[in-house]
């Protein structure tokens, strides 16, 4: 259990520390379908993840110093040097024009402002950050392969990867689903829930929601589509310690383990990460409390 896992107000943790501490919680709790500390894939384990969380701090600590690319490349090239398989590429993608943000601005102005002023220089070292993660991926598209040469403007690349990716997608929308659904979601979860049975909750409502481009990039709209419509079905069985809401959380759980970990949903993790990063860093996430669902 993550008991008294943070400071009574975590606003005075660092942008660095907050990205790490938003990493090590969504990791360190156990979602269904991903992996977290009970529960490790073949090829990526819970060390995997709890290295590349500390990996990124020092990035994300000089974020608001430097460009968005170099902010991304530098976290990248930091987890590459722990790990050996993509972890975080997906987070960092997010979480870097949030650590930009001054933190005297709000984020969704700030991010507003930083995504305007993405550059040449940016879309380069965003691609080389793609390039060395190795991601399973945003894949390419006719107008545009995103581990291709890069373009002059990075959002052009992502506006063709959006339909597809939910991470380019909040690029091109000045990430509308981060501070529309995800966020206040989490605000409320973890606020009427303990932080463990909230973020699971929020991680449901996730999927059912926004199908998972993780799922689908690797399985298909339909499977993807089912992904969703299994998440809002335990949704509907009740609330966190229903007996009939832990059943079907731990059969989602195991359907979604099965093929191999393909229907991984690591896009909705993602997701995740990123809301618990921005409540961290606005000082809103404070002394939780934590057990587990039981499968």
């Amino acid at each position: 259990m993550i008991n008294g896992a943070l400071p009574t107000d975590s606003s005075s943790l660092t942008i660095g520390q907050c990205a790490t501490l938003a990493c090590l919680l969504e990791v360190s709790i156990p979602k269904p379908g991903n992996v977290h500390r009970g529960t490790d894939f073949e090829d990526l384990t819970l060390l995997d993840f709890l290295a590349s969380a500390t990996a990124i701090g020092p990035a994300m600590d000089a974020a608001i110093e430097q460009p968005l690319g170099k902010t991304v490349l530098d976290a990248i090239t930091a987890t590459q040097q722990l790990v050996s398989t993509n972890t975080n590429l997906g987070i960092v993608l997010l979480i870097a024009p949030l650590a930009k943000v001054p933190r005297d601005k709000s984020l969704r102005d700030g991010v507003r402002t930083i995504l305007a002023d993405l550059n040449e220089d940016d879309a380069a070292n965003v691609y080389r950050a793609i390039s060395l993660a190795n991601p399973g991926g945003m894949g390419s598209v006719e107008e545009m392969d995103i581990q291709g040469p890069p373009p002059n403007d990075l959002l052009t690349a992502m506006h063709a990867a959006a339909d597809r990716d939910v991470v380019a997608r909040q690029y091109i929308t000045d990430f509308k689903e981060v501070f529309e659904s995800v966020i206040p979601w989490l605000t409320e979860a973890v606020g009427s829930d303990d932080l463990s049975a909230g973020v699971i909750r929020t991680h449901l409502r996730l999927m059912a929601h926004f199908p998972d481009s993780l799922i689908r990039r690797k399985c298909g709209e339909r499977v993807a589509q089912e992904s969703a419509d299994r998440a809002a079905a335990v949704l509907a069985f009740g609330k966190p310690g229903d007996e009939t809401y832990q059943r079907a959380l731990a059969d989602l759980d195991f359907w979604l383990r099965s093929d191999g970990h393909r229907r991984n949903p690591g896009s909705t993790a993602d997701l995740i990460a990123t809301g618990l990063f921005a409540l961290l860093r606005d000082g809103q996430l404070r002394g939780p409390t934590a057990p587990s669902f039981n499968r």
